[in-house]
């Protein structure tokens, strides 16, 4: 099948290497502008500009694809279908238009559960035990088209963001190239998104990873689970910030939120409801990552010392 794929993280890479590898025509990859990054801010491609260049295929990069020129190159490739993996703009309805066999995305959750730019961080930061991909049809709104295919998985107890997109990227690959092979044979039978059951996962902020000590210690450990790489979980110690890099629900300890305590060579960390979280690695400002045990041995801990003051 003659397609257009706009994407640009690495979760959108397994998807565009599939579609190659099956023999879809690939007549052009549309990513984000190539972007400044690291202490140089010198300009980088994203993983999926990489990629299309590693395979040789022409790559477009609009600042707004929304604009005239942009919808009528895109109307100029003859696709028949666009497949969209975490593009990072808004298609309006004349590009929508553009597809006969539609606009295919690969979303990283079990829709409707998961609306929005972070599904993957959200599931696991509220606790989710299954998720999954869904392969859904372009609409005006936020991940509010018919689905198409569904594919689940456990999530591990010890699964991070970081993980997890890894496991889910591989399967929306797979999703996405028996969902192509229906569409075209015509067998696919597109199903309408109960809204009621709709849950949101909105996009990350640095504020999202400060944690509140208040929060019991299953769902502090959880958030962390959730927000890694970007923003971590972080609080503060004297003044200055932490981050605690890893953490395991321990026996209630009799702490109160934010409460430090070394117990048989095990830093723990008061959190709400009575329960208790074992700091396993930590990383103050400015230097390495350390465990949890070093790094209370290095600051010589006294009594009733509070995270997050």
């Amino acid at each position: 099948m003659v397609v257009v794929f706009l994407g640009t993280p690495q979760f959108a890479v397994p998807t565009l290497e599939a579609m190659v590898a099956h023999g879809h025509d690939v007549r052009r990859v549309y990513t984000q502008p190539d972007r400044p990054r690291g202490r140089g801010q010198e300009l980088a491609f994203s993983p999926v500009k990489e990629c299309a260049v590693r395979l040789g295929l022409t790559v477009a990069q609009p600042e707004r694809v929304r604009r005239p020129e942009a919808i009528a190159e895109l109307a100029s490739l003859g696709a028949a279908a666009m497949v969209v993996v975490g593009y990072g703009q808004i298609l309006p309805q004349a590009v929508i238009d553009l597809a006969p066999k539609g606009i295919v995305n690969v979303h990283a959750s079990l829709l409707p559960k998961y609306r929005g730019a972070a599904p993957i961080q959200w599931a696991l930061a509220n606790g989710e035990s299954v998720t999954g991909v869904t392969t859904m049809r372009i609409n005006a709104g936020l991940d509010t088209g018919d689905m198409l295919l569904k594919a689940e998985t456990p999530i591990g107890g010890d699964e991070d963001a970081a993980g997890l997109s890894v496991r889910l990227a591989a399967m929306g690959a797979e999703l996405l190239i028996e969902t192509l092979r229906r569409i075209e044979a015509g067998t696919l039978e597109p199903i309408p998104q109960d809204d009621a059951e709709a849950t949101l996962a909105p996009i990350l902020t640095k504020e999202d990873g400060r944690i509140e000590w208040t929060r019991n210690a299953t769902e502090t450990r959880n958030r962390l689970r959730g927000f890694q790489p970007w923003p971590g979980a972080y609080t503060t110690f004297r003044g200055a910030g932490l981050k605690v890099l890893s953490a395991s629900v321990a026996e209630d300890a009799g702490l109160r939120p934010g409460q430090l305590r070394m117990e048989k060579r095990r830093l723990l960390a008061g959190c709400g409801e009575g329960t208790t979280l074992e700091l396993l690695e930590v990383q103050p400002d400015g230097r390495k990552r350390t465990s949890g045990e070093s790094f209370a041995n290095g600051a010589r801990l006294s009594d009733n010392e509070l995270l997050g003051t």
